[in-house]
């Protein structure tokens, strides 16, 4: 809270598997301060294709083994590099040399150069272009109350505990990015002053396909929303984490009366969209937990073919995870 009230931009990325921390200290300067840094975002640079492509490759193979090294060794890769580069800062628009970096606000603030690679670079993408095969992932966001964020760390910590190495897909990608962010008077807009959390996980290509530590995930996702409360991104998450969703907004049934009073035909509206509004729960289909469709309740909304079974969560035991256990298929 220290950290956000004092830098308005500041952030805060957590790696739970390597026990570290990173701190953003990011500031206004006068306007005649020297200066011509961008923030060209690692996640959202152009990237060749084969790069993204062996990424990915790497990934389903630690997947496909069950390899918790692999992933480790692919998270210390990753974090190390991020570091050398700054996480795509550039103190002249070209490359990062050193801290502090300054430039205008609206290179600091945006980022996603991929957007604009040369269309003569054939060989480069963004690295989650569906047409090479790149990154697939989820990303979860949780929005919090302030008084709540500090009890949903203590519990991610206790989970990260029982084995560190399980939180490595996380750091692969991005860890969890911790924002601050004021008090909004939109009807699904914050009431008071919230955190925000991101994170980032590997997706299966196909549907229902398990993944490795997947029980970590969905307890973290449980924890968040269910256990804490915690608000969902409208624009990122699983289905699961906008059940009863309209019970967390004071204003929400305001928000529907004005949604019908602009579109009383509904054209603006899917089923999708009513899905995510209203916080409908999907039907409990065989594997519909590995998609976060569903919170499993039966072993069939897992994959017992592959080892997978609804238990119990290992710090928050109300919660109900996928976990791989193979031992349980003998039974």
């Amino acid at each position: 809270m220290e950290h956000g009230k004092k830098y308005e931009f500041g952030d805060i990325t957590w790696y739970p598997s390597k026990h570290t921390a990173v701190y953003r200290y990011d500031s206004r300067v006068p306007m005649d301060t020297p200066g011509d840094g961008i923030n060209d975002f690692l996640g959202f640079q152009s990237n060749e294709i084969l790069i993204s492509k062996s990424v990915r490759a790497s990934e389903k193979l630690f997947e496909s083994t069950k390899s918790v090294n692999g992933e480790c060794t692919l998270a210390d890769t990753t974090l190390w590099y991020k570091k050398q580069i700054g996480n795509g800062l550039k103190n002249n628009g070209q490359i990062f040399t050193g801290y502090p970096v300054v430039g205008r606000q609206g290179k600091m603030q945006t980022s996603g150069s991929c957007l604009y690679s040369p269309k003569t670079r054939i060989d480069a993408s963004c690295a989650w272009d569906p047409r090479i095969k790149g990154l697939f992932f989820y990303e979860s966001t949780a929005i919090f109350t302030a008084t709540k964020f500090g009890d949903f760390i203590k519990d991610v910590k206790k989970l990260r505990d029982l084995k560190p190495e399980n939180f490595c897909g996380i750091d692969h990608y991005n860890g969890f990015l911790i924002r601050y962010i004021k008090a909004s008077k939109a009807y699904l807009g914050q009431s008071e002053d919230s955190i925000v959390v991101d994170f980032n996980y590997y997706r299966a290509d196909e549907a229902s396909t398990p993944r490795l530590n997947q029980d970590v995930m969905e307890e973290v996702e449980q924890v968040a929303f269910f256990k804490y409360g915690a608000r969902p991104h409208w624009a990122k998450n699983r289905n699961l984490a906008f059940l009863k969703v309209q019970s967390k907004y004071l204003n929400f049934n305001k928000f529907i009366a004005v949604k019908k009073q602009l579109d009383p035909e509904n054209m603006l509206s899917s089923e999708w969209s009513d899905e995510i509004l209203f916080g409908k729960e999907g039907v409990g289909s065989d594997g519909c937990a590995l998609e976060g469709l569903c919170i499993c309740s039966e072993d069939r909304h897992c994959s017992p073919s592959k080892g997978y079974f609804c238990k119990p969560g290992l710090v928050y035991s109300e919660a109900r995870v996928c976990r791989y256990s193979p031992s349980s298929s003998n039974l």
